[in-house]
């Protein structure tokens, strides 16, 4: 996970790497993984809602049989790393100050031209449950020690679709 500051504004972006041999669940989890925050990309059409795309991105992880991480997602990007809204992608009403909807299509914010975010998905092979009991406060796992597979870009929507700034 990366991000930079240029002259006021953040960047976001994430890969996962399978460095050696890794079994093909790992492999498969990745790519799944990566895979929808495609099918997320795919979900945007100006002026349409949050919750399509989270609907999306939660229902192609289902399909392969994961799951998907609630504490953790996507997120407004701008003048501060994490703004709002929420880009949750998990089967739960997500509130926020003055807001509150869930991720089912045609639900949450209108996807107005200039709006900035990421997808960001966290896919579990396993239940969704995390552990963040580590003593180094940054340590995130699985609760029930499954793998898990994160993926993350960056992206401004336009008039006529959206523009990639992180892949």
């Amino acid at each position: 996970d990366c991000s930079t500051i240029k002259d006021g504004f953040f960047s976001d972006s994430s890969r996962m790497f399978c460095i050696g041999e890794v079994s093909p669940e790992a492999a498969d989890l990745v790519r799944v993984t990566k895979e929808a925050v495609q099918v997320g990309l795919d979900a945007i059409k100006p002026w349409g809602h949050l919750g399509d795309i989270g609907a999306a991105v939660n229902a192609y992880a289902r399909e392969h049989g994961y799951t998907v991480v609630r504490e953790f997602g996507g997120h407004g990007i701008g003048l501060e790393v994490h703004e709002i809204p929420d880009v949750s992608a998990t089967n739960q009403t997500v509130a926020q100050p003055g807001m509150i909807f869930s991720i089912e299509p045609g639900t949450g914010p209108i996807l107005v031209p200039g709006l900035c975010f990421t997808i960001e998905p966290m896919i579990n092979a396993g239940a969704q449950e995390i552990d963040m009991t580590d003593p180094n406060g940054w340590t995130v796992r699985t609760a029930d020690r499954s793998l898990t597979a994160q993926w993350e870009v960056q992206l401004v929507i336009t008039e006529d679709g959206y523009e990639l700034l992180s892949w």
